[in-house]
């Protein structure tokens, strides 16, 4: 018995199955013999429970089939069958419409949705910024928008990369956190191609900003997308200003020849390279650079003083309290720390560092300023330094250049590295210059095992440079920070056993990382996105500063140094940093700050911008100067 119910249960549901097969007509014939079957039973049992029902049986069922046609809106009229039959057909009419005009509205309404879920809707905004790709530099690019627009009232920013609208909504708004007074927008879609463009209003846009992502053809990227803005751009009557990032020096003519006349293209190898080297050589520079890009501090303007036309460079430098005078801009060309018996003509711009471009106000310090505190011996003389590269990635050429441009004889760079990573004939060719004074030796061994290291006599070198690999094509963009925090460690573990702290200038990849290496506040950590980032985000607001950044980050320009503070002021003296902007324009530099060894171990390094002219403090041999100037 059991078996012949199990077979009749599965028979049934077969030819159940079968019908519901058949297709719409089928499931609708269903859903109206499941409504009746719970529809006319209830019906019954409300008219018969109904002490007012007719008493008639023929009148009762006349009263259910009614309750029965309200319910299942079908009418419910009562009469003769026809009678009946035409309620029902114009019943079944009226349903079919109203529900095909539902199924119709839903319909266009989800196409509407996910048009929008996948950001394919043409932006309407004008002065806004547009991002072009997608990286780690993005979240910096988005943070620094933010933060250069918090003044403004209506902003904002447009993200354009080939991936899904919400995850970039979702990681953005958990990385870059409260968007204040700007609206983010993105948009999906590839940005190499013409037609997608046009979905961010490029020629209504105040910038546009393009990435590399972080594949190995991101160099080609960047190109393609620079010509697909061009085609987009066909006809138009205007062209925003292009800030482009590239990695491989190769491609930077093709880049600014797409690009245009106003366009700026970055090289992001080149420019990290320079800053740990500087940071390698002067230990806190990084944290210097990090002060004057981002916009939480004070960074760099251009202004107009009529007041100072036909006066001489120096006079400007203590002309005003609460901002440092860095140099000039006439026409297109920057001179950054020019002599100070330089004249300031007419049109000339010049390029300060102060908290806003609000805060720039005339107030003559001269008087603030004592001779007898400063220093009148020699500058502290450059010496030969010893430089341990610890690992190898495609920037460690570029950075033994910039170690042999101003090598003193006698200057030693050993390079530790696995077999795979550093060749013999890689670094001959980073030393194919060899006869500078730079001695360029190649050790083979894994710097993340605690042997290596302990071979090295680290505490004997003047510098440690922790490099990361590069990333192999489908690896996680921050698998080489892992190895370099495990080194980190072990050179933190040799830290403690000695007692003496080490000169360590460390590159990462992902900031997220920073929290994570074990080093102290104040050590120099190189996030090469993110100085990027930022260097691309103060061009995007100030196109005219894009030439001087480039005078400050170039090989053998005028740039950002850390000079001893006893090369200024004399040593325990108490006096205003006005003695030691005059001291500075002595030596032919600009001071705009200083280190102070004291307050090294705080979350700023002990580091200090645009200080007021006015700040008294006592000076100690561990201080250090921040000033523009040459090597």
């Amino acid at each position: 018995m059991a078996q012949r119910h199990t077979l009749f249960k599965d028979r049934a549901r077969y030819w159940f199955d079968s019908t519901l097969a058949r297709g719409a007509a089928a499931l609708v014939g269903w859903m109206a013999l499941l409504c009746l079957a719970v529809v006319v039973p209830a019906s019954a049992v409300v008219v018969w429970t109904d002490p007012d029902a007719p008493a008639s049986l023929r009148d009762r069922l006349a009263e259910v089939w009614h309750l029965t046609g309200e319910t299942l809106r079908l009418g419910g009229a009562t009469g003769t069958p026809l009678r009946a039959l035409t309620s029902v057909l114009l019943a079944l009419v009226t349903l079919l419409y109203v529900s095909t005009l539902v199924g119709l509205i839903t319909t266009a309404l989800t196409e509407r949705l996910n048009a929008l879920r996948r950001g394919r809707s043409t932006v309407l905004e004008q002065g806004h910024a547009v991002v072009l790709g997608w990286s780690e530099q993005v979240f910096t690019v988005v943070s620094e928008l933010v933060a250069a627009n918090a003044n403004q009232r209506r902003a904002a920013v447009v993200v354009l990369a080939d991936r899904d609208k919400t995850v970039m909504e979702e990681a953005l708004s958990t990385k870059v956190g409260s968007f204040g007074r700007t609206r983010l927008i993105c948009r999906s879609g590839p940005t190499t191609d013409p037609a997608v463009l046009p979905l961010t209003s490029p020629a209504t846009a105040g910038v546009v900003l393009i990435l590399p992502h972080d594949e190995p053809d991101a160099d080609a990227e960047v190109v393609k997308t620079l010509l697909a803005l061009r085609a987009a751009l066909v006809g138009e009557g205007t062209r925003p200003p292009v800030v482009a990032a590239l990695r491989d020096d190769r491609y930077r003519l093709a880049a600014r020849l797409a690009a245009g006349p106003g366009g700026v293209v970055l090289e992001s190898d080149t420019i990290t390279a320079r800053l740990i080297v500087q940071a390698a050589r002067r230990p806190g520079i990084s944290l210097v650079h990090q002060e004057l890009l981002d916009f939480a501090g004070d960074e760099f303007y251009l202004i107009t003083e009529p007041a100072l036309i036909g006066r001489p460079f120096g006079d400007a430098l203590l002309s005003y309290s609460t901002s440092s005078v860095v140099g000039l801009v006439r026409g297109d060309s920057p001179l950054l720390n020019p002599p100070p018996e330089t004249p300031i003509v007419p049109d000339d711009l010049l390029v300060v560092v102060s908290h806003d471009d609000d805060t720039v106000w005339l107030d003559d310090c001269e008087e603030l300023a004592e001779e007898a505190a400063m220093a009148s011996g020699p500058a502290t003389p450059a010496r030969a330094e010893r430089v341990l590269l610890l690992g190898w990635n495609r920037r460690a050429p570029l950075m033994v250049d910039q170690l042999r441009r101003r090598a003193r004889p006698g200057s030693v760079v050993d390079v530790v590295a696995e077999p795979g990573e550093a060749t013999i004939s890689q670094v001959s060719d980073a030393d194919e210059c060899g006869g500078t004074g730079l001695s360029l030796t190649l050790r083979h061994g894994d710097i993340t095992r605690p042997e290596t290291l302990r071979r090295l006599d680290v505490h004997s070198y003047d510098s440690v440079i922790v490099l990361g690999r590069d990333p192999a094509p489908g690896q996680p963009t921050d698998e080489p920070d892992n190895r370099t925090l495990v080194t980190l460690l072990l050179l933190r573990q040799l830290e403690e056993t000695t007692g003496r702290e080490l000169p360590v200038v460390t590159e990462l990849t992902d900031d997220r990382n920073r929290a994570l290496a074990p080093i102290s506040p104040g050590a120099d950590v190189i996030i090469s996105g993110k100085l990027i980032g930022l260097l691309m985000t103060q061009i995007s607001q100030n196109r005219h500063l894009a030439a001087v950044f480039e005078e400050l980050f170039s090989a053998d320009g005028t740039g950002v140094r850390l000079r001893p503070a006893t090369d200024y002021v004399l040593p325990g003296s108490d006096t205003a940093f006005a003695t030691v902007v005059a001291a500075a324009r002595r030596r032919g530099e600009c001071a705009i700050g200083y280190r102070s060894r004291a307050l090294a171990q705080t979350g700023s390094g002990g580091v200090r911008i645009n200080p007021p002219k006015g700040e008294r403090r006592r000076w100690t041999a561990e201080d250090e100067v921040i000033v523009i100037g040459k090597d």
